[in-house]
């Protein structure tokens, strides 16, 4: 049975479920970013996934980031998949502008700035509405509140 890493529940906030991952909000409110973690039992690597469940991982990912920098402006998309604090196999989507606070360095090793109550149910509505609304959507999102 599927259950996430005690940090990622943690440092996160859900937003939804896409049809192989949950999708989470990282607490910080530097940067618009998601965190897609595949509902698999005991998963730390890609390769550990079934050939269909990477397919769809993958898609997941990409249409994510898509939507994420349409909807933010992104200059860049970083997507990442670290583990070294948390092997549970999860990507990072992070929104990133060239007028950043850390451009170009990257988001890690710096101090988390965590959302306000207000800002924080303003940022989920907006990623449920848009990732929602959007009319090429290859799937159901179920959304969370």
């Amino acid at each position: 049975m599927f259950q996430l890493h005690p940090t990622l529940a943690k440092d996160t906030f859900l937003v939804g479920d896409l049809p192989l991952c949950t999708v989470r909000l990282m607490n910080d409110c530097q940067f618009p970013w998601l965190i897609l973690v595949p509902r698999v039992s005991n998963i730390k690597e890609i390769y550990e996934l079934c050939e269909a469940d990477q397919i769809q991982f993958l898609r997941e990912s990409s249409w994510v980031s898509g939507q994420m920098a349409k909807i933010f402006g992104a200059d860049k998309m970083n997507i990442a998949a670290l583990g070294n604090q948390v092997s549970q196999l999860h990507f990072h989507h992070v929104v990133r502008y060239q007028n950043d606070t850390k451009w170009p360095n990257p988001v890690w090793g710096h101090p988390a700035i965590s959302y306000t109550p207000e800002v924080l149910q303003h940022m989920k509505q907006t990623l449920m509405m848009a990732l929602r609304g959007h009319h090429e959507m290859p799937f159901d999102w179920k959304m969370s509140v």
